[in-house]
């Protein structure tokens, strides 16, 4: 492709009226409405007077705006463009916005909060976001937190943490079922020194809570990284009906309990680099998993102590360091062990340790969320940006239920295609005999895809 000939002909204006640049947004926002967000909104958060107005729009106004792709306050300007005053309500200002959110308080995050779960609540009724499970399938919870980088001293609550980066701290937790994406459950944000296992137990059980009430059924496995092996982020887990699986650190207990396992415990597992012996019928591979049982935090009262499983998984170590003192086993492999409570009848050493692995769909959805609305944290103001996290949660969430209703390959797509696809869509709005119509590109690739998800949140018509 190259540009025209005729271009030196050419002239520009920005003068169309008529013209809009995401009219993915009239299904995405139709099927916010269904889910009764402005509503929820309104009736959660109690704003004073002056900045509380409308909030359930306002809200709503800075969910439409990262879905289109808006990474800051000024962002928001593109919901201002061409003809979105003819199919949207409430287009505000970037600076009504950005007042808006200097305006919530701790006690007004927590409202919002309680706004942002019983929105993925009414989604989860009107959208099959985890399918149907059965019984006895799994449906996974897992825990993780980012650092999201921010810069000036003016931030509330910025620190250096674990990253070593400078920034703010935002505590996600997901669930999803297999073969359907995941959608988020929980968030909150803390200062960014803040230590990873801080108030894991009550983060747990909130993600328990809303989890159970997307669906009844199914297994609740909650996956978490070693930051999270912890007494009371276990115990919180059993309590809600779930179980565990959880990556521990090699301490002593942990080392020595790998010590006992016999050389012919281990066993080959299909890894990166595998090949398939068709003769023995198995991988050929130098990863090898095997497992122990283990009681887990024994140093601790009776009750405390949770009995369950170590899965150990092994590789070779290719770049040795050996140090005084150090244990011959461990100059040879590299091991990593996680604490199961999930019954090897139910799943054997192999596909725990394969289903431990697939916690890393949570950093995939952490770097979904910072190339969208949490590529910034926008202002200095702790309960902004603690605001702005629901409103990306909310958002991420109605996108993905979206993709679910335009089916095909946007059951799983990430934010991005579905922006580029299905909302970054021009479309020019005409008007006749009292009716608009909305004129989309002709040959549009994902047109079907489309009108999938516009017919899906129309109301049917209504009888004269």
């Amino acid at each position: 492709m190259q540009v025209s000939h005729t271009l030196p002909s050419l002239s520009v204006s920005f003068d169309e009226a008529n013209l809009v640049g995401a009219a993915g947004l009239i299904p995405v926002m139709a099927l916010a409405r269904e889910a009764g967000l402005v509503d929820l909104v309104d009736e959660a958060v109690n704003l004073p007077t002056d900045k509380g107005a409308n909030a359930g729009l306002k809200l709503a106004s800075l969910v439409a705006g990262m879905v289109a792709g808006a990474d800051s306050i000024d962002d928001m300007e593109m919901l201002r463009h061409g003809a979105m005053s003819k199919l949207f309500t409430a287009c505000y200002a970037p600076s009504t916005l950005g007042s808006y959110l200097r305006s919530f308080t701790f006690g007004h995050v927590k409202q919002l909060e309680s706004a942002t779960r019983a929105f993925l609540q009414n989604l989860g009724q009107n959208v099959a976001l985890l399918g149907k499970p059965e019984a006895g399938d799994f449906v996974f919870i897992d825990i993780d937190d980012t650092i999201v980088e921010v810069h000036g001293y003016q931030k509330q609550g910025a620190g250096f943490g674990y990253s070593g980066v400078r920034g703010l701290n935002a505590l996600l937790g997901i669930i999803s079922c297999n073969g359907h994406a995941p959608v988020i459950v929980a968030e909150r944000l803390r200062k960014g020194s803040a230590s990873s296992a801080r108030g894991a137990a009550s983060f747990v059980a909130e993600a328990m809570r809303s989890g159970r009430k997307l669906t009844s059924t199914g297994r609740f496995l909650v996956r978490a990284d070693s930051a999270y092996y912890n007494q009371s982020a276990v115990a919180a887990t059993l309590d809600h009906g779930a179980d565990m699986s959880v990556t521990v650190r090699m301490n002593l207990s942990i080392k020595k309990a790998i010590a006992s396992i016999a050389e012919d415990g281990w066993e080959t597992i299909k890894y990166p680099q595998a090949i398939y012996d068709q003769d023995t019928e198995r991988w050929v591979s130098k990863a090898e998993v095997a497992e122990i049982d283990y009681t887990a935090f024994a140093s601790k009262k009776k009750a405390a102590r949770t009995p369950g499983r170590l899965i150990v998984r092994r590789i070779p170590e290719l770049n040795p360091k050996k140090a005084a003192g150090q244990d011959a086993l461990f100059d040879a492999h590299r091991y990593h062990a996680v604490f199961s409570t999930v019954p090897k009848d139910v799943l054997d050493t192999v596909d725990m340790d394969k289903t431990h692995r697939q916690h890393a769909v949570i950093e995939a959805m952490n770097a979904e969320l910072k190339d969208s609305a949490l590529a910034h944290l926008p202002s200095a103001s702790f309960s902004a940006n603690s605001a702005w996290l629901h409103a990306a949660a909310i958002a991420y969430n109605l996108a993905r239920a979206a993709g679910i209703l335009a089916a095909g390959r946007f059951t799983r797509a990430k934010m991005r295609t579905l922006r580029t696809k299905l909302i970054l869509v021009p479309a020019r709005v005409a008007s006749s005999a009292r009716k608009t119509k909305v004129h989309l590109p002709r040959n549009w690739p994902w047109a079907d895809a489309w009108q999938r998800l516009f017919t899906a949140v129309q109301a049917p018509p209504q009888a004269a």
